[in-house]
């Protein structure tokens, strides 16, 4: 008897295995069958126009099987792309939810929600997702650019600045990360300036000048808060150091250096400084002229005008031209004229910007750092050519 009994064990445990693998097929069949019900039943809800519940359908179906994430995930990208941000935020949250589901489809769905909370204008929210994602190795820049786009937005320049330190520590210092750097001091420095605290300024526009070595807003704004404070040695240091790092914008720092002359007298040192870092621009060929007048050498100084208008014509030079002939013509209906048309120049100058993005086309009359249209930093400059420089 015992020996028909391990005679049949073979039997049995065969027997077992291939009931085990007729339940297994079933089950798989079961759930292929139940999934493909769910994406059909999702699809005729979608096509019938009802997408909320063709959501909630397809929701039900992240329970069953996890292996269906990037679809979710591109579903939530159209809904996003038709406009309909609630319905992209009710996919990419209920993803991220998922214990299931870790690592790189977890940070895909934690990146597509925080672009939901983007457009829908949820920044806390978005700053959250994006916060989470700094850790990642393929998403941390991503989420850099965009906490960067939300901190400028809302003007949180220490937690731009404190975002930006941490960039460069656990990555490495970039051109653009220390330009922007560079740009979130000066902005905090402002503040801090228009708070009174001159001190905690001129220390941020320090650590602005060793964040970005071609940075010239820095200097640009330690000149002038010395020339507010009537240290003119100290200011003509620091507008020469605009000079020194990008010659573009010595043409901001020279009407400074102009009313440092005329504070100390030093016309001379004046004429040297733009001898030595001459710019061929308007603003640098009319200084010339102010210092020619100075010396009292008018016929001069309008005669070198015509000269630099013939080489670089602009409306600011022909302006300027026309001041010197009605000082020195003794005809009065000519001079009457001069004016009149000086004046209609000077209402043109007023009209025309005197900055323009060079990455979008953007212009005003007032210089932005930060371009108002395109968001990206330092690529505002003054406008060339018969209307500006």
């Amino acid at each position: 008897m015992l020996e028909l009994l391990f005679l049949l064990l073979p039997v049995a445990a065969g027997y077992g295995w291939i009931m085990g693998r007729n339940s297994v097929r079933q089950a798989q069949r079961k759930q292929s069958s139940i999934l493909s019900r769910h994406y059909y039943k999702g699809l005729n809800f979608l096509l019938s126009d009802q997408p909320d519940k063709a959501v909630d359908t397809l929701i039900k179906m992240i329970n069953l099987n996890s292996d269906t994430v990037e679809t979710h995930i591109a579903m939530g990208n159209f809904f996003r792309h038709r406009g309909e941000i609630d319905r992209a935020i009710k996919i990419h949250q209920n993803l991220v939810s998922k214990e299931e589901i870790q690592g790189t489809q977890q940070e895909n769905a934690l990146k597509e929600l925080g672009k939901d909370y983007m457009q829908a204008g949820f920044l806390e929210r978005a700053e959250g997702a994006y916060l989470q994602l700094l850790n990642s190795d393929r998403h941390y820049q991503v989420a850099q650019q965009q906490l960067f786009s939300i901190y400028q937005t809302t003007k949180e320049w220490e937690r731009a600045i404190e975002l930006a330190e941490r960039m460069v520590e656990c990555h490495g210092d970039t051109d653009d990360v220390s330009e922007r750097l560079a740009h979130f001091y000066c902005e905090q420095a402002q503040i801090e300036q228009s708070n009174g605290q001159q001190g905690d300024a001129l220390i941020l526009l320090q650590k602005a000048v060793n964040a970005d070595e071609h940075a010239v807003r820095p200097w640009l704004m330690l000149g002038h808060i010395a020339l507010d404070q009537k240290r003119y040695s100290d200011a003509n240091a620091y507008f020469i150091q605009v000079a020194e790092h990008d010659l573009n914008w010595f043409s901001e720092a020279v009407p400074s250096l102009e009313v440092i002359a005329n504070e100390t007298g030093d016309w001379d040192g004046f004429e040297k400084a733009l001898a030595s870092h001459w710019q061929e621009c308007a603003t640098s060929y009319l200084a010339m002229v102010d210092i020619k007048i100075h010396q009292g050498k008018t016929s001069e100084a309008a005669q070198y005008l015509l000269d630099q208008l013939r080489k670089r014509p602009t409306m600011k030079g022909f302006k300027t031209l026309m001041g010197l002939y009605i000082d020195q013509i003794n005809d009065t209906e000519s001079a009457d004229s001069l004016r009149l048309l000086k004046g209609l120049v000077e209402e043109q100058i007023k009209q025309r910007p005197k900055y323009r993005c060079v990455s979008c086309g953007f212009s005003g009359r007032k210089l932005y750092w930060l371009c108002p249209s395109c968001k990206k930093w330092n690529v505002v400059k003054p406008i060339k050519g018969l209307d500006g420089e």
